[in-house]
């Protein structure tokens, strides 16, 4: 099919390279050939009287015209993938349907086994698929590659409908036998601490409570810097490390572990957890299923144990899960 003239299957190939930026790559993500592709390039730039893409040392980089192509032909492409898979109504207890979700490792020990759970009582055959949220997450959520995202508000992209899941608080955590615990935490033993920090893998966003901690003019110094949120509570028993961490995990991490929680020195304001999902997919009957599944698990987190009820005693099929790391 062609409309003015360009053959609307070379889209999906356009989008291809403008996000690669290397034709093998390309090639791969659409499965074809490289020659395919190599071809496929060669229409491309025939039709926009442009390279789109240059060598430049040892890779691709993009032209003006094939930067400014971009977003536009992922945003027509999400548009289309929206209309044409979105069905017109949804039951979770016959979907196949799998929804992939960027999430954190807190995120996935605090609110996704409610949620999990939950969808369980309802008999739902759906699978999700968890992707760690490292690079940008929003971009992936531009792309039409994530059903939602969930992240800190702070870190929410404008261009797209967002909700909030949950409030959650931080504190610090010190093993139960150091110094650290047998005082109060003055922001004098703060700054003089050692201290463990999360910092996200490939990202150069810093980890939400740094941030704050560095509007107060403190430079913490690090000693272990982890990719984990949940493992940070562990890292100081046996230490004189101190962790600054998610209030939630601190105090399910003390059931298990001897911890001190003190509250923290600076003022550290409370994280609001969103969820985010693309512009074109907020009417997806499906999304909306999961987005009140999410809403409902935040509920559930919180409340004691013996409201949160239980699964039924014959359940249609277990929940399918896959967790890329």
């Amino acid at each position: 099919m062609r409309f003015n003239r360009l053959d609307l299957n070379l889209l999906v190939a356009l989008d291809a390279l403008l996000t690669e930026c290397n034709i093998s790559h390309a090639a791969e993500k659409v499965h074809i050939s490289q020659s395919t592709m190599s071809h496929s390039l060669a229409r491309l730039r025939e039709h926009f009287g442009d390279e789109l893409l240059v060598q430049v040392g040892r890779k691709m980089e993009l032209t003006s015209r094939g930067e400014s192509l971009r977003h536009p032909i992922r945003d027509v492409l999400v548009r289309i993938s929206s209309t044409i898979d979105t069905q017109p109504g949804f039951d979770p207890a016959s979907s196949d349907r799998e929804f992939t979700l960027h999430v954190s490792d807190y995120t996935m020990e605090i609110l996704l086994p409610h949620a999990f759970a939950l969808a369980e009582e309802q008999r739902s055959r759906v699978r999700f698929k968890l992707l760690p949220q490292v690079g940008s997450p929003t971009r992936s959520l531009e792309r039409g590659e994530v059903d939602i995202a969930l992240m800190p508000n702070d870190y929410c992209s404008a261009e797209h409908p967002k909700e909030a899941c949950f409030e959650e608080d931080f504190v610090c955590v010190v093993w139960s036998g150091s110094r650290l615990a047998t005082e109060e935490l003055s922001i004098e033993r703060y700054v003089a601490a050692r201290h463990v920090v999360m910092e996200p893998a490939g990202s150069a966003q810093p980890a939400f409570e740094n941030g704050f901690v560095k509007r107060h003019g403190i430079s913490r110094e690090i000693s272990v810097a982890a990719y984990s949120f949940t493992a940070q509570c562990a890292m100081v028993v046996g230490t004189e490390l101190i962790a600054t961490v998610h209030k939630r995990l601190a105090l399910r991490a003390a059931g298990y572990l001897p911890l001190k929680l003190q509250s923290p020195p600076v003022s550290i304001p409370g994280m609001t957890l969103c969820m985010q999902w693309h512009q074109h997919r907020t009417n997806d009957p499906g999304l909306r299923w999961l987005r009140e599944l999410l809403k409902q698990a935040a509920l559930r987190m919180d409340a004691p144990p013996a409201s949160t009820g239980s699964a039924p005693a014959q359940a249609a099929g277990p929940v399918l899960l896959t967790c890329s790391i």
